[in-house]
């Protein structure tokens, strides 16, 4: 198995190089690389896997209410944004990439009951790594995920947003 490495290696970046290169990993959330890189950085961190686990740390011991947040900061699937064009780069091609925007008219009309029930029962969006996956996974996951209580939504969400964040992370060392 091989190990995924940056070009550069992310402790010799200052911290304003770092956060620029991976702030955008976590979903409008640069406040977490700031604070992996203010944590400090050495040669360890060279792989995605050893800077995944860095970073996922620093969500980890955050305060819930910046872990919400975090969350909130995660546009709907199939939602507003991604109609008005309004996405990050990184979650149009994941969203695109899972075939979200090929939704006929039901499985978009689906999309929005389902962002619509989960966010009136949990109060924030439904959160999933969608990459490698596509819509009819997507649509059965919410139908799954929202007989759950609030407090296994809220690890899910964080959990996947970890994925999120490694997939990213990923093509940053892929380029």
């Amino acid at each position: 198995m091989t190990i995924s490495r940056f070009s550069q290696s992310p402790c010799e970046l200052s911290e304003n190089e770092f956060v620029e290169l991976f702030g955008g990993v976590y979903e409008h959330s640069p406040w977490i690389a700031q604070l992996t890189w203010q944590g400090g950085l050495d040669k360890t961190h060279d792989s995605v896997s050893k800077l995944a686990k860095a970073l996922a740390s620093t969500v980890d011991v955050a305060d819930q209410v910046m872990q919400l947040k975090l969350i909130n900061a995660h546009p709907d699937l199939a939602g507003r944004a991604a109609r008005l064009g309004e996405l990050t780069s990184e979650s149009t091609s994941e969203q695109a990439g899972a075939g979200i925007d090929q939704c006929n008219q039901q499985e978009f009309e689906q999309f929005q009951h389902f962002n619509t029930a989960y966010r009136q029962k949990f109060k924030f969006p439904f959160v999933m790594a969608v990459k490698g996956s596509n819509r009819h996974l997507i649509l059965a996951a919410f139908k799954e995920r929202l007989d759950n209580d609030c407090q296994t939504e809220f690890k899910r969400a964080i959990s996947e947003i970890h994925k999120i964040a490694r997939f990213r992370l990923e093509e940053i060392a892929s380029r």
